[in-house]
């Protein structure tokens, strides 16, 4: 069976070509959990997520009267939705995907099935070198273009976030819903808005607002979470009512050098850059009405 609901809150994210694929990796089992309806958008080169999910629904009830076994070994797990939240989804092991791959007729039934197992493959080999890990998603955020500078500071912050989630997990914090609430606190703290509006204003949906962030915003939310984690060390701040003392102390520490390198440079930390693809530019042919003769 999937793991418990406490460790569903975990949604990693792969790129196959121009598609996300939700995961979950199982560390019990060794195995990997893949978003069902994920891959067959990606198979059906479909962007539209409600038909993507809407043959996979069809394509379900199909297998069933064929009484393929199929459907029943996919499982449901909660996993981050469009909309942020966590919902649940059908999911399956890379070797019911490879048999669901066979009943739809895709030209990138083959490359997907390559992908998938290619991606097996690298956690295991991430588990015995974790640097394997580091140097894999260097290499992801060098493909989509982000600079070495950019790249360093990412991982930096990502080290300050992962020490700061091991002191919460370590003083009665759980995974999940409590460390959002902990995180928007930090967040509005130093930024003046949530973690919602700030993906708002990127124009983002379902993508890690750390992902796209100016190198000054991941500097400051960096700032914010080492000084939150550092004062909730000093407070030996326990449960959610201290911790949201220490976040909102942290969060301020970092509003506050905000603002002044705002009122020293004239330009707001907080923008609506992003490293999203550029929309495509659908041209307008203009009619031109013919001269009667």
């Amino acid at each position: 069976m999937i793991p418990s609901s406490n460790h569903n809150s975990g949604t990693e994210m792969e790129i196959f070509e121009n598609f996300t694929i939700r995961k979950h990796y199982d560390e019990a089992k060794e195995t990997w959990y893949f978003s069902v309806i994920d891959i067959v958008a990606a198979l059906t080169d479909q962007k539209d997520f409600e038909r993507a999910k809407t043959y996979w629904t069809t394509l379900k009830n199909r297998l069933k009267k064929e009484g393929s076994e199929v459907v029943t070994n996919c499982d449901r797990l909660k996993m981050k939705a469009r909309d942020g939240k966590m919902r649940l989804t059908d999911v399956a092991t890379v070797e019911i995907l490879f048999r669901i791959i066979q009943s739809v007729p895709s030209k990138k039934a083959e490359p997907i099935k390559l992908w998938l197992a290619k991606v097996g493959n690298e956690r295991l080999q991430e588990i015995a070198d974790p640097e394997q890990s580091l140097a894999r998603a260097r290499e992801n955020w060098k493909q989509h273009g982000r600079s070495d500078k950019w790249i360093q500071q990412r991982m930096m912050g990502q080290e300050t976030r992962n020490k700061l989630t091991d002191y919460w997990s370590e003083h009665g914090i759980s995974e999940g819903k409590e460390f959002a609430i902990l995180t928007n606190i930090i967040h509005r703290e130093w930024s003046d808005i949530s973690v919602k509006d700030h993906k708002a204003i990127k124009g983002l949906k379902s993508q890690n607002l750390r992902d796209h962030m100016s190198e000054a915003e991941l500097i400051f939310t960096a700032l914010a979470e080492l000084s939150t984690r550092q004062i909730a060390e000093n407070m030996k701040a326990d449960g959610m009512r201290e911790n949201k003392v220490a976040g909102q102390k942290g969060g301020n520490i970092a509003k506050k050098a905000r603002l002044e390198l705002e009122e020293k440079t004239g330009k707001k930390v907080v923008n609506d850059e992003n490293f999203l693809p550029p929309k495509k530019k659908i041209k307008k042919i203009q009619k031109t009405n013919k001269k009667k003769s």
